[in-house]
């Protein structure tokens, strides 16, 4: 039996879904971003809760360490925050006239503040300016959008978190209509121009040889945080034309897939 529950987008939901998952006496707690993965770390000390989707599960005191996560938290790490940089530098390649770069990033999250100073670094080492569009609700996504084109940006990283993640398709048909390339972290945001990150998919089915372990009497406190080895490049080569981007030739090589 599988108690589902989601927060619909909305963080500050998840301790109460976390508590009445507790009161079912579920045997695991299966938790996908930072958020969930704390609420349900304070709403239980015995429950196992296997992870997913947390970008620095130790700097976001989700366990002790990669290594001996302690107490009865486990589960994938997805290394989110090291890899904006990357998402920049990519972005820089697409479009190398850029000057301006927005980041679409909830910062009430936890997780984001230390992702959107990695964009900020970043976009300096590039000779870059950077923008911040916190968003913390779905009504702020479209004056985001106005005030990036406002503001005359050239590019955008899009955050991955419960609140960009449940309104992808909002998200990705705002950047076609404001004609603005972006970079997602997840194939979720489907038509978007590029994504790059780990694969999700892979990572929920890996979560399961965590639950599977656990269920045969591992204690999650033995079990290491395991890290992605892999992250994946995808390109929509349609996206790009409607855009009137062309995609350099050493780009599209790079790339895992290519959706055209």
């Amino acid at each position: 039996v599988i108690e589902y529950r989601s927060a619909d987008g909305r963080d500050e939901r998840f301790p109460s879904l976390a508590a009445e998952l507790v009161r079912l006496k579920v045997d695991l707690i299966l938790t996908r971003g930072t958020s969930a993965a704390l609420a349900a770390k304070n709403a239980t000390g015995t429950i196992p809760v296997v992870i997913t989707g947390v970008g620095d599960p130790v700097g976001q005191g989700v366990v002790a360490s990669l290594a001996r996560p302690g107490a009865n938290v486990t589960g994938l790490s997805t290394l989110v925050t090291e890899i904006y940089a990357k998402r920049v530098g990519l972005l820089k390649e697409l479009v190398p006239g850029a000057v301006r770069l927005a980041a679409l990033i909830n910062m009430s999250n936890p997780a984001s503040p230390p992702q959107w100073k990695e964009v900020e670094r970043a976009t300096r080492s590039l000779g870059l300016q950077a923008q911040l569009l916190d968003v913390r609700k779905p009504e702020d996504l479209g004056p985001a959008f106005d005030g990036a084109i406002r503001q005359r940006a050239d590019a955008l990283v899009v955050g991955l978190e419960t609140l960009t993640q449940a309104n992808q398709r909002v998200i990705v048909d705002l950047a076609a209509k404001h004609r603005l390339p972006a970079i997602y972290a997840s194939m979720e945001f489907a038509g978007g121009l590029v994504v790059y990150g780990v694969n999700y998919p892979d990572q929920y089915r890996h979560a399961a040889s965590f639950a599977d372990r656990i269920f045969k009497g591992a204690k999650p406190a033995d079990l290491p945080v395991e890290q992605p080895t892999k992250f994946e490049l995808v390109i929509n080569t349609r996206t790009a034309k409607a855009l009137g981007l062309t995609i350099p030739p050493s780009l599209l090589l790079r790339a895992d897939q290519v959706i055209q």
